[in-house]
């Protein structure tokens, strides 16, 4: 298994260091610095796979960083304010992520798209119709916005989230959209049309600043441009 470290708190990044023959795929843009020995190549891996990573509204290509001459390193950066998990994938024990949620991964592990089984999930839900499903055996490194609070649900345990706060769930979770019940509630609770269950089992990871929730917090400072 690649041997890594995260470092940082607000802006964080994980530094990795692969021996000979191991290597590393990130989402491109990602890598932030590495040693002069790691060598980068870039492929779609297949046009369904591109294809695929373009739906999900990733690049359709990944970088590839191999070290020469023996061991190296390669750090890859967040590009939110936030956090980094580093999960270990394993046959059967994959993570689906929400859209832009990958940042690299240990060659080997498969990154495909993941469709909600009801499309009112992806329209309303606000964690999106296609999310990504990691899969195989290695370590995969997840970008969360900003802290990350893990819970592991039993069999038919649920949790209601708001939109956007849903990060990470394992493959063994579903998740459903439900509707906000009250008139008034749906018109003066602030919190939206709907709120997105997941049911276990398996492990959830919440996000406790979701990029779309700190967007529309700021948008009122924004100036307009407008004279």
């Amino acid at each position: 298994m690649i041997k890594y470290e995260i470092k940082g708190e607000t802006l964080p990044v994980v530094i990795c260091y692969p021996e000979q023959g191991e290597t590393l795929c990130s989402e491109n843009g990602a890598m932030s610095w590495m040693s002069p020995n790691m060598k980068m190549s870039t492929n779609a891996g297949g046009l369904g796979k591109a294809l695929g990573r373009m739906i999900s509204g990733e690049s359709i290509f990944l970088n590839e960083f191999t070290p020469e001459g023996g061991a190296g390193m390669v750090a890859f950066a967040s590009s939110f304010p936030g956090s980094i998990l580093a999960y270990h994938v394993t046959p059967g024990n994959g993570i689906i992520v929400q859209k832009k949620g990958f940042l690299a991964m240990e060659k080997g592990l498969d990154l495909s798209n993941h469709f909600r089984k009801k499309v009112s999930a992806g329209f309303f839900g606000g964690e999106g119709f296609i999310m990504q499903k990691i899969s195989g055996d290695g370590i995969a490194f997840i970008e969360i916005d900003g802290s990350c609070i893990e819970y592991e649900l039993k069999a038919g345990e649920s949790m209601i989230l708001g939109t956007g706060y849903l990060a990470a769930m394992s493959e063994s979770c579903t998740m459903e959209v439900e509707m906000q019940k009250g008139a008034k509630n749906v018109l003066f609770g602030g919190e939206g049309l709907f709120n997105t269950r997941v049911t276990g089992p398996g492990k959830i990871w919440v996000q406790s600043m979701p990029i779309v929730a700190t967007a529309a917090a700021i948008a009122p400072y924004v100036a307009s441009g407008k004279d």
